[in-house]
């Protein structure tokens, strides 16, 4: 099996905003490596207590046709312990180690399809949806593209250049409509004042002359916009098939959990403190090797192996991106969260270890 990890060199910096660049890397020898439009690079830095390493995902900007190159676009979080490192020290020559590109949240662009592509994002939310629309126009020449975008004024728009400039060379098949919250000068066509909100995602899709049920979407971006947009896309009957979504969710900042779902698959056994949180010994299969070893009630089967040195694969440890999803062969785990696995994949017993505790005691997952 390959290993997960990569040594990128900075090749190239792009400075999009006053806080936001974008990182061009390439492997030793300009080795291509295999990436989908909307995947995401975890980047793993030596900036925590002591050099302590830690990982970040950062979607990647760039699209398979850029090869060997990837581009990852990174917004500086105020108190933001990788951001503010990386945007501090990074430096074109230097070093990073890596996982390979990862993600579900992928666009797979087929040169015989004509269909409407409908992007709605929010801040740092434009990075995957910028690879995707630039994959859309390269590689689908008879498919529209909508990008609904929303940042607070005209400074802080990623990429702001090099979509008028895709847009202007398109033909007319990418659109782009702009919403600033405060603008700080005069409003042109296609932008508007206010909220990324439910209403102004109907005015624009009404205005587009989108056709609602036949569109697909896409949505990146903060939680509360995200609600937002489903919601429109269901009072306009979009079939649930016809929406993705990745959400940008930082492990630290997530406070609420999502409601219990237990999953995996064998006996539940008859002990009085099944389905509670207690501690347990679980076993975890990886790369040929068997692990087994204690869960607290107040940890996640990730921490407590990583407090072992256990190094098991992770990225964003807040159950979306799905790097650390393994299968579970015996027992029943509870996720803290969900959003990354699609209900085919939970019926199959796929579990997250880095948002999951066992709930009984002869937990056995075996990651791929």
């Amino acid at each position: 099996m390959s290993s997960p990890y990569l040594t990128l060199t900075v090749v190239a910096l792009t400075q999009e905003t006053t806080d936001a660049v974008t990182i061009h890397l390439e492997a030793p020898g300009r080795q291509p490596i295999a990436s989908a439009p909307g995947q995401f690079l975890t980047l793993i830095l030596p900036c925590g207590p002591g050099g302590k390493k830690e990982r970040r995902a950062y979607s990647l900007s760039s699209t398979p046709s850029e090869a060997p190159r990837l581009s990852v676009t990174v917004k500086r979080v105020v108190g933001g312990l990788v951001s503010n490192y990386l945007l501090d020290t990074v430096r074109v020559g230097q070093q990073l180690e890596a996982m390979a590109p990862l993600g579900n949240f992928t666009f797979s662009p087929n040169s015989g399809t004509a269909r409407s592509l409908v992007l709605v994002g929010a801040g740092s939310g434009i990075t995957p949806l910028m690879s995707m629309l630039k994959a859309a126009l390269r590689d689908e020449p008879r498919s529209q593209v909508l990008l609904v975008y929303g940042n607070r004024n005209e400074e802080s728009v990623i990429f702001r250049e090099q979509l008028r400039q895709l847009e202007a060379q398109s033909g007319g098949r990418l659109q782009v409509e702009h919403i600033y919250s405060q603008p700080t000068g005069p409003v042109a066509a296609h932008q508007h004042v206010g909220r990324l909100n439910r209403t102004m995602l109907l005015r624009i899709l009404e205005q587009r002359q989108v056709p609602p049920a036949q569109a697909e979407y896409y949505l990146c971006g903060p939680e509360g916009m995200m609600a937002e947009a489903r919601s429109a896309l269901e009072l306009l009957g979009v079939p649930e098939s016809r929406i993705r979504r990745e959400s940008f969710v930082a492990a630290a900042d997530s406070q609420e959990t999502a409601a219990a779902q237990p999953t995996g698959h064998g006996d539940v056994s008859d002990a009085d403190d099944d389905g509670q949180l207690v501690t347990r010994t679980v076993t975890v299969n990886y790369e040929g090797t068997e692990y087994q070893f204690e869960v607290q009630p107040s940890q996640t089967i990730l921490e407590a192996a990583l407090d072992l040195d256990i190094d098991l694969p992770y990225s964003c440890q807040a159950g979306l991106c799905t790097a650390c999803r393994g299968k579970c062969l015996s027992g029943k785990v509870h996720l803290d969260e969900r959003e990354g696995l699609s209900d085919a994949e939970m019926k199959q017993g796929y579990v997250l270890v880095c948002v999951g505790h066992p709930m009984t005691r002869d937990v056995v997952i075996e990651i791929d």
